[in-house]
């Protein structure tokens, strides 16, 4: 779910940016930095950012001062400055009640990451995806005659991916003056270097120096061969599933809402992984129930009707088990596989097809006996029969409302 997401950078530009939220309650917040003069509508930072909020994590992307909706000349802004708007870009989402605790950068923007995450105490941990180990690495795309008159004259018109700037001194000399390894050095937190062998335009030197300068934990993961950009959906797809699986040590632990009785009761709660995950609980056993893909879910376990189906399976089979040892029967294995389908035009809409096998040396007569018992097992009988389900409110969520 996107939703726009303005605030005010630290020089008193307007940034325009865009929440991406999680359809379920958010297992933390991240603030993603674009690649240089690239946008928050970039096709890396909005298939991550979705991706991440598919995930439970919630992204902000926002377009640095000069850029796309946001207010500023890209010509009089530096390094620093971009720095400075992902700090302002904190402070706006805590005070939103959004906390970032992820501090995310592709490119130019993973450098400024580094560079910001410094004054940024509250962010937990940090990734970046290709980016460099020196920010002047970025004076590299500006040809040198257009270099040459911006020291000489103060500035220059200037093409950066196919698309004309202005580029100021200011912007020049503080990105000389950056030392991205220093603020690596300094940053004592957790570290996720993504980058790709192959990377063309910033080479995989630079997440070396970056990974040799940072200080544990510290992780590196190889894109393979993905381009600078991310052009590819299947690459911007593997990073942000390699963001989301590093990323849950590092934010807040899950409390669970309601308390699952000792001995009994079954708990689901939300995870904030995805649209439906739940995380359930019985006593010791915890298990992942969802729904497929093709339904909105992550498949990470089974959908309900699913765990209706299990109940039927599990209690068919242990009955047969418990019959035949009763009586003496030659059972060796008792398999159970259970299908659920709505039916339109009868009644009930319900209906749950049973399919048993029987292994081991058994009569016809064994067999028949086997299979009766199986249609009387007590979760058979609760289906047939129907039963009555009572919902209460739990007292914390009566006090959170009062």
């Amino acid at each position: 779910m996107s939703q726009p997401f303005d605030f005010t950078g630290r020089r008193g530009h307007r940034l325009s940016g865009i929440i991406e939220r999680p359809t379920t309650t958010p297992r933390g917040w991240a603030i993603f930095a674009h690649c240089f003069t690239c946008g928050k509508d970039s096709l890396a930072a909005v298939r991550i950012a979705r991706a991440l909020a598919r995930a439970g994590i919630g992204v902000l992307r926002f377009d640095f001062a000069g850029l796309g909706t946001s207010e500023g000349a890209f010509g009089d802004t530096s390094f620093a400055d971009d720095a400075d708007d992902l700090i302002a870009a904190g402070a706006a989402m805590t005070a939103a009640r959004m906390e970032p605790l992820l501090l995310l950068g592709h490119s130019f923007g993973g450098a400024a990451a580094l560079a910001a995450a410094g004054e940024m105490p509250g962010i937990k941990a940090i990734a970046t995806i290709a980016a460099p180990a020196e920010v002047s690495h970025i004076l590299r795309l500006v040809d040198p005659e257009s270099l040459a008159r911006i020291e000489t004259e103060g500035h220059a018109n200037v093409l950066l991916a196919g698309r004309p700037f202005t580029l100021g001194r200011k912007f020049v000399d503080d990105a000389r003056r950056q030392n991205l390894p220093q603020h690596v050095a300094a940053l004592h937190r957790p570290l996720l270097i993504l980058h790709a062998p192959r990377d063309e335009l910033v080479g995989i030197d630079n997440a070396s120096s970056l990974f040799a300068a940072a200080k544990h934990p510290k992780s590196f993961v190889s894109l393979d061969d993905a381009d600078h950009l991310l052009s590819r959906p299947g690459d911007a797809e593997f990073a942000a599933a390699v963001i989301a699986a590093w990323a849950p040590r590092y934010l807040s632990q899950l409390k669970d809402d309601l308390g699952a009785p000792d001995g009994g009761g079954v708990l689901a709660e939300e995870t904030g992984g995805g649209r439906f995950q739940l995380a359930m609980r019985s006593g010791v056993h915890s298990f992942f129930a969802d729904e497929p893909v093709s339904q909105g879910g992550l498949d990470t376990g089974l959908a309900p009707y699913e765990l209706v189906s299990a109940g039927l399976a599990a209690c068919t089979t242990m009955t047969m088990r418990l019959y035949a040892e009763r009586k003496g029967y030659n059972l060796a294995k008792a398999r159970t596989i259970v299908t659920h389908d709505k039916r339109s035009d009868q009644k009930p809409d319900d209906i749950f097809t049973r399919t048993i096998e029987l292994e081991g040396e058994l009569s016809d007569e064994e067999r028949e006996k086997i299979l009766a018992i199986a249609e009387r097992c007590p979760v058979d009988l609760t289906l047939v029969r129907g039963s009555e389900v009572v919902t209460r409110l739990a007292a914390r969520s009566l006090a959170a409302g009062g």
